[in-house]
């Protein structure tokens, strides 16, 4: 019998059939056998055992207090070597909830895990202790104190079509001064160095600084989930292999959904191998996209701008951002993309694509590397290499402060490819407008100070304002304003290599 490896030709006598089959059956029976005496001892037994937490002396009358059977739920579950915990229809009061390896915690349709008020003698877990310097704020830093988290987890799940509820009682930040008591809790879900995580179907209401805080978080699946909180939806921070799909999140006063690498770990750690398709982002009044009214009242942030709802990379971002995709997305009331790095990161091969904005209250489009440098001594400076985005349709955006792609002195965005890219701006902004503004440079903030488009001040450019950058390409791109504008079209400062092919503004060729 001939053989042919690459180029070789050898000759091979034929083994006879049965010992052929004899040969796959040993060679079947051996490997089944390593891969046994390499399998997780902690993989559940029965992947379908199911928990019922009333079984364990939970109420569900909106009064009592239920966490605990909860735990034991949990507890048990994990203990049986994995299975599902079931929280059915009724109003579950919790304070801290325990995550557990190979335990999926199912909220059934009609379920609502509420938050418990603090009160004096009973609350949430209290923060850890941080090991490092805090490079990030005490949000980022601490886990525990949330209404669930996990650390250290493997085969984690969060399922079904329950609401998990922090009304009135999740809040912002670290604790109140002069707070003496049992901890508060500023977040409803909190995972730190977890791997094999899914999250799905759920919807939050009003939780505190973060919906979701999701740290150190590889091979994480989050789908279907509906957030309408008061501040960040989704942070993912650190984390590697990651899936955010068919997702709604309005965030008013924060990010949506937001990518950070921060040191929070105590490490360096990058933010890669990131999808995020076919999601819907918003800066709707607090409880309204739930209740489908998507109302507008809230017309600022706590900085002061607009509502802002939006996805964003950064603010924090030591470890690095490398293969982000961002696709099918579409932006509602709310402030555009943003494409931050300010602490030492990288941020590289960054795909965005087939994006859809309406009623957008700053920049549509920002690209900014910075050097606040808040983290260690050691982090090289930051830098902006090969982004591309495409297929973007804009309409009614503000016109302040046009597309920005902002580097910094010494530090040039680099390689940025944007095509197909049509946005209507509301124009109606005068020269005189950008000449009385206070407090902001008109074209160019210094690197040190917190990434937003408002910093750097009404534009003197309605289309784009480019500054420190190289190797700039924008090809069929279409720009428009609703009401006329006093401004030129382009602001370019410390710009090479600015290439502008086949596109427009309000009709009119777009020239260098």
């Amino acid at each position: 019998m001939l053989y042919i490896c690459g180029r070789k030709r050898f000759h091979c006598p034929p083994i006879p059939m049965k010992r052929s089959l004899f040969i796959l059956l040993l060679l079947a029976f051996f490997l089944g056998i390593s891969g046994a005496e390499h399998r997780d001892s902690r993989a559940p037994r029965d992947k379908h055992a199911t928990f019922d937490i009333r079984s364990f002396g939970a109420v569900g009358d909106g009064q009592h207090i239920d966490s605990p059977a909860i735990n034991a739920a949990i507890s048990a579950a994990a203990a049986a070597g994995g299975g599902t915990v079931v929280i059915p229809e009724g109003v579950w009061m919790a304070y801290s909830i325990h995550l557990q390896s190979h335990v999926t915690l199912h909220l059934g349709q009609g379920a609502v895990l509420r938050a418990a008020a603090v009160t004096d003698s009973l609350g949430y877990d209290d923060p850890e202790p941080f090991d490092g310097i805090e490079y990030q704020d005490f949000g980022h830093s601490h886990w525990h104190n949330s209404l669930l988290w996990g650390e250290g987890l493997t085969d984690v799940a969060l399922t079904g079509k329950g609401l998990i509820d922090g009304t009135g009682v999740l809040s912002r930040g670290g604790p109140r001064r002069g707070h003496t008591g049992p901890s508060e809790a500023n977040k409803a879900l909190a995972l730190r160095d977890c791997q094999r995580v899914t999250i799905s179907g759920i919807r939050f209401l009003a939780c505190g600084h973060f919906a979701m805080l999701l740290t150190g978080v590889d091979d994480l699946l989050i789908e279907g989930v509906d957030i309408d909180s008061n501040r960040d939806g989704i942070d993912i921070d650190c984390c590697e292999h990651v899936t955010l799909r068919h997702c709604r999140v309005n965030t008013v006063n924060d990010d949506a959904i937001v990518l950070k690498c921060s040191y929070a770990l105590g490490r360096l750690k990058p933010t890669a191998d990131v999808l995020i398709e076919h999601c819907q982002v918003s800066g709707y009044d607090v409880g309204s996209l739930l209740d489908g009214t998507f109302a507008t009242t809230t017309l600022h942030a706590p900085d002061g701008d607009g509502p802002t709802g939006r996805i964003k990379l950064g603010t924090e971002s030591n470890g690095g951002f490398d293969h982000i995709r961002i696709r099918h997305c579409t932006f509602e009331h709310c402030r555009g993309l943003a494409l931050e790095t300010v602490d030492g990161a990288p941020m590289q091969h960054v795909r965005v694509s087939r994006l859809t904005m309406h009623d957008i209250c700053n920049a549509p489009l920002y690209i900014r590397l910075g050097d606040r440098m808040r983290g260690p001594d050691a982090l090289p400076s930051s830098s902006v290499n090969d982004i591309r985005l495409r297929h973007i349709d804009v309409s009614d955006a503000d016109s302040r402060y046009a597309c920005l792609i902002a580097g910094s002195e010494g530090q040039p965005v680099k390689n940025v490819r944007i095509r197909d890219l049509h946005v209507q701006f509301r124009g109606g902004v005068t020269l005189d407008d950008v000449v009385q503004q206070r407090g902001a440079n008109p074209f160019f903030q210094r690197g040190n100070g917190y990434p937003e488009p408002s910093a750097h001040g009404i534009q003197p450019a309605w289309g784009f304002a480019i500054s420190h950058a190289s190797d700039i390409t924008l090809m069929a791109v279409r720009l428009e304003t609703i009401h006329a504008d006093e401004r030129p079209v382009l602001f370019t400062d410390n710009v090479t290599q600015l290439r502008i092919r086949r596109s427009s503004a309000d009709g009119k060729r777009l020239k260098p």
